[in-house]
């Protein structure tokens, strides 16, 4: 089965319509103000509402109440939310009585694959890179070996430091599910580099 691309860090819709007509399967949209690829929820409603059936939009959260990423995802008819911050096994689980959750895990030195257990409902998990006070979009890899031993607690989205050149040893050393890149086909933070999105997808084939 051909592993999935998720493009997150959309801000507009050329980035967002080039990277559906490449073969994305889902756009990931930022709610997290401090990033530099952060979108309003506004402006994230103009793309969702444009995109084409059986294209995920994937809202990006970290450390929100559960109950206001429900909202927003009701609001903004997300097909999953990715939790990015310290959000609890309960949280977690109370969001995937109506959401897929995607939980976030910054792997860093000493990281157990074992731990992802507590996050058991969940419908995947994102592994990404560790960078000291970033919560994602650290441009940082992940050991991919200790990423393919994950497989056995859930779907494993590859993220971290994952590029056109690096992309298709990562899939087959990891063997993820899904691969989320954001900064690594990126012109500058929230723009896409078209001819970086269209080697990133050649690289994945």
């Amino acid at each position: 089965m051909p592993t999935r691309v998720k493009i997150c860090g959309i801000t507009t819709w050329d980035d967002a319509r080039l990277s559906v007509d490449l073969g994305a399967s889902a756009l990931g949209f930022n709610f997290y103000p401090p990033s530099p690829r952060a979108i309003a929820p506004a402006d994230a409603w103009k793309i969702i509402r444009r995109l084409p059936p059986f294209v995920e939009a994937v809202g990006v959260f970290v450390n929100w109440p559960p109950v206001a990423v429900e909202a927003l995802a009701r609001a903004l008819r997300l097909t999953a939310v990715q939790l990015h911050g310290a959000e609890t096994p309960e949280e977690v689980a109370e969001l995937a009585r109506t959401r897929r959750v995607i939980k976030a895990v910054q792997v860093k030195s000493g990281f157990r694959v074992a731990s992802l257990a507590k996050f058991g409902v969940a419908d995947g998990f994102l592994l990404d890179g560790f960078a000291h006070g970033l919560h994602g979009g650290t441009g940082r890899t992940v050991d991919w070996k200790l990423a393919r031993a994950a497989n056995r607690y859930g779907k494993i989205i590859l993220a971290g430091g994952l590029t056109p050149e690096n992309v298709a040893e990562a899939i087959r050393v990891a063997a993820p599910y899904a691969v989320d890149v954001a900064s690594g086909v990126e012109a500058r933070p929230g723009r896409k580099d078209p001819g970086k999105l269209r080697a990133l997808f050649a690289a994945v084939e």
